[in-house]
């Protein structure tokens, strides 16, 4: 994946205080081209149980961890199979987690006490120059309250966490705006955890047939993103399908059918750009007070899977 230019608000000197307040045992949000992450050094417990505090995140849901290129995987997984390099060849940096077997020095926290841990670099200048700088692997959730929207601005964490987070490093807005695909390669065949922008059929075209995975009902999960309700508004998410809106006042996001709504969005018609949009309109509407935010089904197809599951969740009951 072509790497991408973003806007850089934060200098070095921010970096070097990001990676030391890491070293320190503190939480530190930053940019990614998915959302805004929740870091701290994934070799720490008790840092990393600081990440689980802030967020009031449960212990069965697991943290995926960042690395600044392929030959720090080492530190965190200890087997790289052939299908990991080809896809990390072709999609790293950018949104892709691979699961793999973990090395003992990652703390079980991290894990959710499973023997696999998600790893990826990410596509973005800033988390790149704190990766590079800090010289530890950072462990790092997206930086928001656990089930609530994932945050896709700096403003967005710092309305989420407050002072939960020592520092906020401010990168702009990210342009892809949803979280990575998860990809699990710890077992004999390929299975898909969470569906992201970077879709199915571009990893079968690289590595052959990959399964789907279904959600776990109890005990630890093998990916973040795999409970029920998950990145939702406070606001009330409704789906609408018979072309009716509910009663009251309420805000709509739409593809095709227009209907007259207090507060109407048209939602692009390419699945990039809606992903990349949708949680920053979902935030705003949250704000504002509306009885509901009515979404239409968005479009089929292999690029709209991830925004279909995101929907699917913050609209869960």
């Amino acid at each position: 994946m072509a790497r991408t230019s973003f806007p850089i608000s934060v200098d070095a000197a921010q970096i070097a205080r990001a990676a030391e307040l890491i070293r320190r045992g503190e939480l530190v949000a930053f940019p990614t081209e998915t959302v805004y992450g929740l870091g701290a050094n994934a070799l720490d417990a008790n840092a990393v149980a600081r990440i689980f505090e802030a967020k009031g995140r449960p212990s069965t849901s697991p943290l995926i961890v960042h690395v600044y290129g392929i030959e720090r995987v080492g530190v965190v997984a200890r087997y790289w199979p052939d299908q990991a390099e080809t896809l990390a060849r072709r999609f790293w940096p950018g949104p892709l987690t691979l699961v793999l077997p973990k090395q003992a020095a990652i703390p079980p926290l991290v894990t959710a006490g499973l023997d696999t841990v998600g790893v990826r670099i990410p596509n973005h200048p800033i988390a790149l120059a704190l990766l590079r700088e800090v010289g530890v692997p950072i462990a790092a959730p997206s930086a928001n309250r656990f089930t609530h929207l994932s945050p896709t601005t700096a403003a967005h964490v710092r309305e989420s966490l407050g002072d939960r987070v020592s520092l906020i490093l401010d990168g702009g807005p990210a342009n892809v705006g949803l979280e990575s695909t998860v990809l699990s390669l710890a077992g004999p065949a390929p299975v898909l955890l969470r569906p992201g922008m970077i879709t199915r059929q571009q990893i079968e075209d690289l590595i052959g047939p990959v399964t789907l995975a279904e959600d776990p009902l109890h005990g630890p999960h093998s990916s973040p993103g795999q409970h029920r309700k998950h990145y939702s508004p406070r606001t009330p998410l409704v789906f609408v399908e018979n072309g009716e809106l509910p009663g009251g006042r309420g805000a709509y996001l739409y593809w095709h059918t227009f209907l007259n709504a207090s507060r109407v969005y048209r939602m692009p018609s390419d699945a990039e750009s809606s992903a990349a949009r949708l949680y920053d309109i979902l935030h705003e509407l949250d704000n504002q007070s509306w009885d509901w935010i009515a979404v239409e089904l968005p479009p089929r197809g292999p690029g709209w899977e991830a925004i279909h599951d995101r929907l699917n969740r913050a609209a869960a009951r």
